[in-house]
């Protein structure tokens, strides 16, 4: 049997994503996001909720830009503290030790130790009470070299992906269990 939990804002597993934007003075910024995910294949399209009361949240208005920065399990703590603390109070480049770049596509930093970007334009944005949901049309994904898979795309253990539970706890992702579009057939009669 089954216990109700009620509503909850309950995913397996969450991105934890850094968001690079400029705030209102041209300065780089970065804020932790976990309620995102691809949302469109063409145009290619990811999203991204942010409360009203957040800087970024100002910032990806002005600038129309996003950048999504997927960090390696490796910077739990920088991914916390950027979402934790305020830029309007800090410089969390400089507090983290990370290294913001500008991107060539569109008005917005990224972050150098990630291993995968995407860059974004915005593209819509759509009010849902708490948060808005921005949606950016990715124009670039750019990538450490030497983290293809032999089967395409990336090699997600080369990437080494940090995610989040909402139990409010980081986990790293676990090894393959199979080729996708595959294992499944095996249940075929």
């Amino acid at each position: 049997m089954k216990k109700s939990l009620g509503p909850l804002t309950l995913a397996y597993p969450l991105p934890a994503y850094l968001i690079g934007s400029y705030d209102p003075k041209g300065r780089p910024n970065i804020m932790t996001a976990a309620w995102s995910g691809i949302v469109n294949s063409d145009p290619p399209c990811v999203a991204v909720s942010i409360r009203p009361t957040r800087l970024s949240y100002e910032s990806i208005f002005k600038n129309q830009a996003f950048t999504v920065n997927y960090p390696r399990s490796t910077l739990a703590t920088q991914v916390d503290f950027a979402g934790l603390f305020s830029g309007r109070d800090q410089d969390k480049f400089a507090a983290t030790g990370l290294t913001p770049v500008a991107s060539s596509l569109v008005k917005a930093p990224y972050v150098a130790e990630c291993p995968v970007i995407a860059e974004c334009r915005l593209f819509k944005t759509l009010e849902l009470g708490t948060h808005t949901l921005f949606v950016g049309e990715i124009l670039d994904i750019k990538a450490d070299e030497g983290l293809e898979s032999p089967q395409g795309g990336l090699d997600l253990t080369k990437v080494d992906p940090l995610v989040y539970n909402s139990g409010a706890q980081y986990h790293q992702v676990g090894p393959a269990l199979g080729k996708a579009f595959s294992i499944g057939r095996t249940l075929q009669k």
